[in-house]
């Protein structure tokens, strides 16, 4: 019993060495690749945010790199200027997150979705949609897909955050020939089927496909949801990403039921869309039961990517996958002040739901 005791006792050592040394590292990294530029207008609108002096700004903001792996990005969007130590240590940070990253996902199997055909190929049961490889296509096929879609979307295979993906009409081509041309002059591989969301969805922003990221972990071959939040789209392209102009808001994980008004990535809060006037909060997401499900379901599909993020779409129909993310960033997570009246971070959700962090 005695040498078990010592046994386990070592065990944690080691993982507290082996998470030591990772972050140590995180952070030398972070030192080299840092963009100086941005960490300084940090240093300023943190400045002009709580009044301290620049100096004692900067040394906080490294300070916090190393107490709690924060990035410079964290320190604003999470306002650790006016937070306590025991605050701060409640954020889920972009070190906490990679680490968890690091812990959950094999990197062999990222492949699997980070290529858009892999992703499409492997999850197909939860697509609901058609698409096509303009790769692998026949004209034939590409002919017979635009006689049955008048509008339709091309996306690169790699790109993530919208990058590249375009709204098309089957008119704008006069054949198969004339779609490769474009295709391959666009830098696009796929084409696939218009998806048409819920009524309710185009309520709330008609622009766009308005998604919900759904966090899930999967340890020990049970997945569980991390959180949800809903992505609105706000600009002219047809994406709801917020690196694209989007604004989003944490949904309810048991109700499907927007929490709190929606913010975007310069912090701007929405109370109701600015194109559509539809009230955030209260806002229901349709089929919240079967997106929470399927989810479970995808999470297991490739279990040794355990930490991932689904995006959902709502139809008419019912819900489907629109990408997996085996990367998730933690910028979505419900951290901002707006979120956060009590001071007190999403890391303590995480330590419930994940073994080892």
């Amino acid at each position: 019993m005695e040498k078990e005791e010592k046994t386990q006792n070592l065990g944690g050592s080691a993982g507290k060495l082996r998470r030591y040394i990772q972050k140590l590292f995180y952070i030398i990294r972070c030192i080299f690749h840092m963009d100086y530029k941005n960490l300084f207008k940090t240093v300023g609108d943190a400045h002009a945010a709580c009044g301290k002096p620049r100096f004692l700004l900067l040394t906080d903001i490294v300070k916090c790199g190393f107490r709690y792996s924060a990035g410079y990005r964290d320190y604003m969007l999470c306002a650790f200027y006016a937070k306590t130590p025991a605050q701060r240590a409640t954020f889920v940070t972009r070190g906490i997150n990679n680490a968890v990253i690091k812990l959950l996902n094999d990197p062999e199997y990222y492949p699997v979705f980070d290529d858009k055909e892999k992703f499409y190929e492997t999850f197909s049961q939860y697509l609901h949609r058609k698409w096509l490889s303009f790769e692998r296509a026949s004209d034939a096929e590409i002919e017979e897909f635009l006689s049955e879609h008048e509008v339709f979307i091309l996306k690169p295979k790699g790109a993530c955050c919208g990058a590249g993906v375009e709204k098309q009409t089957s008119g704008n081509f006069e054949n198969a020939k004339a779609l490769r041309d474009y295709a391959k002059a666009a830098g696009v591989e796929l084409i696939e089927e218009f998806v048409v969301q819920h009524p309710e969805m185009d309520r709330m922003a008609n622009g766009a496909v308005n998604t919900v990221r759904i966090m899930t972990v999967l340890q020990d071959g049970k997945a569980e949801i991390l959180f949800a939040a809903i992505r609105i789209g706000n600009s002219d392209r047809p994406v709801d990403n917020i690196n694209a102009g989007g604004m989003f808001a944490p949904v309810d994980m048991e109700t499907g039921r927007i929490t709190c008004n929606a913010i975007d990535k310069n912090e701007k809060v929405y109370e109701k869309h600015p194109k559509t006037g539809c009230t955030v909060i209260g806002f229901q997401i349709p089929y919240w039961d079967e997106a929470k499900k399927m989810c479970l379901e995808a999470a297991k599909v490739v279990p040794q990517i355990g930490y991932a993020g689904w995006d959902v779409a709502v139809t008419e129909n019912g819900p489907l996958l629109i990408e997996g993310n085996n990367m998730p960033g933690h910028d979505i997570l419900p951290q901002m002040p707006i979120h956060t009246p009590d001071n007190t971070g999403y890391l303590p959700v995480y330590k419930k739901l994940i073994r080892g962090i």
